[in-house]
């Protein structure tokens, strides 16, 4: 148990998993898993809420939502219907207010206007596309199931439906892509214009198919130019970076996300869910994650044993993913953001934030905000060695 001072709660989002892919991308390492016949949406909405429920009872009242998330996996192969009743069940047992950012993953070749209209109707506000590229050559290469068309076709459908506020994925770094193409990319996406783009690198991740058999990648320099390329064309359409891959105008960031990488608080629903929790009463945070195997998580038998662990944060972990969330913004954070969220001093971590500094990862004093130069940013994974446990 950590020396902590924790005060009150910070803001509290809600994240549910839809575990569900039509196939498992061969370099993602969420918890998906392929779909082989329908997905039973009814009993899953269904235990997402008796799930809801339980979480909820640690929280004396639970607080308002500031944004709530539905990822997966592939949440657009859920019915209309089943994302209405599960939005409704939530409204019924915490408060979702009416100016809440509300966001469902979609995947391009999975919806069409009917769907995306009965999304719009059920109160999700913000739509976010997994394009990955607008390249038919390659999208092929990472085997996703949708063409560029699809994805226009997404987000004409979208903008008919009523969405105001579309955010687009799109990756560099791609099998054998070249700086031309990967600004082509990025040139085409730009002219859909999306408020909000997520422009990241592919990454070989443990336990996926890209790790086991790795397809010929560019090499770093040319990921650092593709990085630096596509940051200059978003800002000069007004997406300007308030993440390490996150581009949006500052009405259209993320508030979902913004709550993770400032350490906020969220409940966590769904196969393989995670949650963040702090209890100044207790003086702890805790982390609790949910069975991942879908079929284990629908068992009748598990309908009150749906956490599969749970974990309260020590004082070095506390430090770490503080660091590894907040870090991934380019203003970084204060030392009063670091003692509410996590309860420490500030002294706990100053000679780590002076190290990082002379190294020329952190901005120099006198500046109050510990924010990442952008050595730092290109080099994040070496800034945040200096706040590692030793």
């Amino acid at each position: 148990m950590c020396r902590c001072r924790l005060i009150d709660t910070p803001p509290l989002a809600l994240y549910i998993h839809i575990p569900w892919c039509r196939r498992k991308c061969p370099y993602c390492d969420f918890n998906s898993h392929s779909l082989h016949g329908g997905i039973p949406e009814t009993a899953y909405v269904e235990r997402l809420l008796q799930d809801l429920a339980q979480e909820t009872t640690a929280l004396f009242p639970p607080p308002p939502l500031t944004s709530l998330f539905i990822g997966g996996g592939t949440p657009s192969l859920l019915s209309g219907e089943a994302i209405a009743r599960l939005l409704r069940g939530v409204r019924n047992r915490i408060k979702l207010p009416i100016d809440a950012e509300i966001t469902l993953e979609a995947n391009p070749g999975t919806v069409d206007a009917q769907r995306l209209a009965a999304y719009r109707q059920a109160g999700v506000n913000r739509l976010s596309i997994g394009a990955q590229s607008l390249s038919a050559q390659h999208l092929e290469r990472i085997a996703r199931i949708h063409g560029p068309e699809d994805i226009r076709s997404a987000v004409h459908q979208a903008r008919r439906a009523g969405f105001e506020n579309l955010n687009l994925d799109l990756m560099y770094g791609l099998p054998e892509q070249s700086l031309t193409q990967a600004c082509r990319d990025l040139e085409q996406a730009l002219a859909l214009e999306p408020e909000h783009i997520s422009y990241y690198q592919l990454t070989l991740e443990p336990n996926t198919a890209f790790h086991r058999t790795p397809p010929p990648l560019p090499d770093q320099d040319l990921i650092a130019d593709m990085r630096l390329q596509g940051t200059a064309m978003l800002t000069s359409k007004g997406l300007e970076p308030y993440e390490v891959s996150a581009y949006a105008s500052v009405e259209r960031r993320c508030r979902h996300n913004l709550n993770y990488w400032r350490f906020g608080d969220y409940l966590g629903i769904g196969a393989g869910a995670h949650g963040k929790l702090t209890f100044p009463a207790q003086q702890r945070i805790q982390r609790r994650w949910k069975l991942r195997d879908p079929v284990a998580y629908l068992h009748p038998a598990n309908r009150d044993r749906l956490v599969s662990g749970q974990q309260t944060l020590s004082e070095t972990d506390l430090i770490l993913e503080f660091a590894l969330n907040a870090l991934r913004l380019p203003e970084g954070f204060d030392a009063p953001l670091f003692e509410h969220r996590t309860g420490l001093p500030f002294p706990r971590i100053a000679a780590r934030v002076d190290a990082a500094r002379s190294a020329g990862l952190l901005a120099p004093e006198p500046e109050p905000q510990i924010r990442p130069t952008e050595l730092g940013h290109r080099f994040l994974d070496d800034l945040l060695q200096y706040f590692v446990p030793n």
